[in-house]
């Protein structure tokens, strides 16, 4: 028993969860919903050191890891954990980043630029649209356990990319990060689509009308009535949106997963 116990806290050991828990560490600082919101900084360690307490014995035995043997090199390579598990969670960061892009874009449209709500994760203010969207999206990423596949991706990082100097950045590997971060704006355009389409032409119509009746001040009405129709929309499509990001949520989070693994 003892001899486990000094084996544990050997120094091996201890550098390894030490790297462990910083690719964690920036995994957290950047990732959807525990950078999304406040999270208090002692949750986020404690959360940390919780799971690389845990997953660091697997890595150890199954991944072939250079130990440094001075200060220099060590600060190196946490670095390099630290930007690995940062790259991790601002790539699914990108999700959330489309979706209020496309609250943003709906509340220009509908004229209510002017009301803006506290923004947790940036600390500024925001559209209350695109708040809309992002409180339904976590929601989503929540009910779907999404959480658990940045877990899996900084798990499964650690086979392709094992603790040490090296690190490449392949083709490949800036191609599928760069097919990611456009899948930020596809994703803010579908989901606004339809409800943009509708109102654009509302605003035409209104167009017209403002000049066949120009002693009709039209513009004193086609604010209330954007509004109106905007918020009936999204009501409106709010179970096709539910649909359609939990369909981009899984595709999404599987994708993240297929970079890491290197395919």
């Amino acid at each position: 028993m003892a001899a486990d116990l000094l084996n544990l806290l050997s120094p091996n050991n201890i550098i390894v969860f030490i790297m462990v828990f910083t690719r964690l560490a920036g995994m957290l600082s950047s990732a959807p919903l525990f950078a999304t919101y406040p999270i208090p900084m002692p949750i986020k360690v404690l959360l940390s050191a919780t799971v690389a307490f845990i997953v660091y014995p697997i890595v150890s035995n199954t991944v072939g890891l250079q130990i440094p043997d001075n200060m220099i090199a060590l600060t190196l390579f946490l670095i390099k954990e630290f930007f690995i598990g940062f790259l991790i969670g601002f790539i699914a960061r990108f999700l959330f980043i489309g979706v209020q892009i496309a609250g943003q874009t709906l509340g220009i449209q509908m004229g209510i630029t002017m009301g803006q709500v506290l923004d947790p994760s940036s600390g500024g203010q925001s559209p209350v649209v695109g708040q809309i969207y992002v409180y339904i999206a976590t929601i989503v990423f929540i009910t779907l356990n999404a959480h658990h596949w940045l877990f899996t991706a900084v798990y499964k990082s650690f086979e392709t990319i094992p603790p040490g100097i090296e690190f490449i950045f392949t083709v490949a590997l800036v191609k599928q990060v760069a097919l990611l971060f456009s899948h930020m704006f596809v994703i803010s355009f579908q989901i606004i689509l339809p409800i943009f389409c509708v109102l654009f032409i509302s605003e035409v119509l209104m167009g017209f009308m403002s000049k066949m009746m120009p002693q009709m001040n039209i513009f004193m009405v086609a604010l209330p009535v954007k509004i109106g129709m905007g918020f009936g929309l999204m009501l409106m499509f709010a179970a096709p949106t539910i649909t359609y990001l939990a369909y981009t949520v899984e595709k999404y989070m599987a994708g993240i997963l297929k970079l890491i693994m290197g395919g």
